[in-house]
């Protein structure tokens, strides 16, 4: 009984300052990962590993193949999975079509993308620009992928390239006919220009096969304003 009053109390007051006790989404979607047989996620924008690592952390042990163009955050990458013989990388953007390209770099690195940035995203977070540009390999994830989908029971593909989800799809349609589960980007506002906003990209999804089971993380304007979540499709 007294352990039931300190956990409310302690409940009472992490909610009067703005926080929630609840179960993380990535141990959500870590059990239907295992629910399906996912034995195979497509890590599309993998920045420095974080959602790999995330991965490992909630009990994912499969295969991983992740994807980033920028040579710092790929350098990071390679020596963050130099230990995992089951996570790989390849630097490489991905697009509809193979090529090359140039990449705004965000000053927090995790924001640059193939697409201005528009003045949303600028308002959000005032502290986050362009500082630089980088001439980037683009590759179709048909081509890179199919290897690895030719022995995988079941696949993830989660894509997290800043406003360019479109374009990424475009050059994986044998990919997409084979995965299990899609993760996207899902943008209530536009905050790069040309970038897919919520409605198209869950009508796609639908269109596609998949339907949305989940929502992960959130991207707040100052005002409390949610501007982006990712959305966990299922097919």
């Amino acid at each position: 009984m007294a352990r039931d009053k300190l956990l409310t109390a302690a409940y009472r007051l992490l909610a009067s300052r703005g926080f929630e006790v609840r179960r993380h989404p990535a141990a959500r979607r870590q059990r239907i990962l295992a629910d399906r047989g996912v034995d195979l996620v497509l890590d599309v924008g993998a920045a420095r590993g974080g959602f790999g690592q995330q991965l490992r952390d909630f009990g994912y042990h499969g295969r991983i193949v992740s994807f980033e163009p920028l040579a710092s955050a790929y350098a990071d990458l390679s020596g963050h999975i130099s230990s995992d013989p089951a996570w790989t990388a390849h630097h490489t953007a991905l697009g509809a079509e193979p090529g090359t390209a140039t990449i705004n770099v965000a000053s927090n690195s995790d924001s640059s993308s193939l697409l201005p940035m528009l003045d949303a995203h600028r308002s959000a977070a005032p502290e986050v620009g362009y500082v630089d540009t980088q001439d980037v390999r683009v590759s179709r994830l048909d081509d890179l992928a199919e290897q690895a989908l030719a022995t995988s029971a079941a696949t993830y593909l989660k894509v997290d390239t800043q406003g360019f989800e479109r374009e990424v799809l475009a050059g994986a349609p044998a990919t997409l006919a084979q995965v299990v589960g899609l993760q996207l980007e899902l943008s209530f506002v536009p905050l790069y220009d040309g970038g897919m906003t919520v409605d198209e990209a869950v009508s796609w999804a639908y269109r596609q096969g998949f339907h949305l089971v989940g929502i992960e993380q959130g991207y707040a304007a100052p005002t409390g304003e949610i501007l982006q979540v990712d959305g966990v499709f299922w097919r």
